[in-house]
């Protein structure tokens, strides 16, 4: 299958480019009093919203400045994702595979006194939580401890969530070609809090071709789309058995 490969890298600074274009031709002291309005109507409960963000988009004003000049007002909307147990369990509690994910979970907790830990992320604009759910479900009936992340979150966000948590490992869930450069710099921003013994697996639509590339960059696991999650569990856990042995 052909897949179309999105230089994420080069998509950003084109972004980047084009509004700093925009933000230099535009008239910024409009643009200001406007967002200001916006603010202001967002605190206040009156005036329409829509009307004034429209008015904002007309002077050039960027859909994230109009975010953030409401957020002022609002803050910011997390979803809240949570972990169905027992569901995926039901299912496959027979096949051997998913035995074996069990075993080695309680071998590991036998060597180190903790159950194997796995925090969930999607990191940039990625907005599709459903997959990585799934995943996260499923781990924890096979014995981890699951933490997920919130959406839209960035790599230095992910990796001070995941030493905070004091996770053994991280899961970056990616469906918008974004893995060549968030996956790399959540690896880098891990190192500069001296937690690169954080093991970062990679998972979602990547194509084989950019494998790699990631592996290069100190991804310890890539699961591509049709993997068994049975089996991916059990190459997390012979890793992280073998590190702590």
């Amino acid at each position: 299958m052909e897949t179309l490969e999105v230089d994420n890298t080069q998509v950003r600074k084109n972004q980047i480019k084009s509004l700093k274009k925009i933000k230099k031709k535009r008239n910024n002291k409009k643009v200001k009093k406007l967002l200001q309005k916006i603010t202001e109507a967002a605190k206040s409960g009156t005036g329409n919203l829509l009307a004034l963000a429209v008015d904002a988009a007309r002077e050039r004003a960027t859909l994230g400045e109009i975010s953030y000049a409401m957020e002022e007002a609002f803050g910011r909307y997390n979803i809240k994702s949570q972990i169905s147990t027992g569901i995926y369990s039901q299912e496959i509690k027979m096949d051997e595979n998913f035995i074996k994910a069990k075993e080695l979970s309680n071998e590991f907790n036998t060597l180190t006194g903790r159950r194997p830990r796995i925090m969930i992320v999607k990191l940039g604009q990625d907005g599709h939580d459903r997959g990585a759910k799934v995943i996260a479900s499923a781990f924890a009936d096979m014995g981890f401890d699951v933490d997920i992340g919130p959406m839209f979150q960035t790599p230095e966000e992910a990796a001070k969530q995941a030493a905070e948590n004091d996770v053994h490992i991280l899961g970056i869930s990616s469906l918008a070609a974004g893995h060549k450069t968030l996956v790399p710099e959540t690896i880098n921003e891990l190192k500069k809090i001296n937690r690169d013994d954080i093991l970062v697996i990679a998972g979602g639509v990547i194509p084989k071709k950019d494998y790699e590339y990631l592996f290069d960059h100190g991804v310890a696991g890539i699961f591509g789309p049709g993997t068994a999650i049975p089996e991916s569990a059990i190459k997390i856990l012979e890793v992280l058995i073998d590190a702590y042995r």
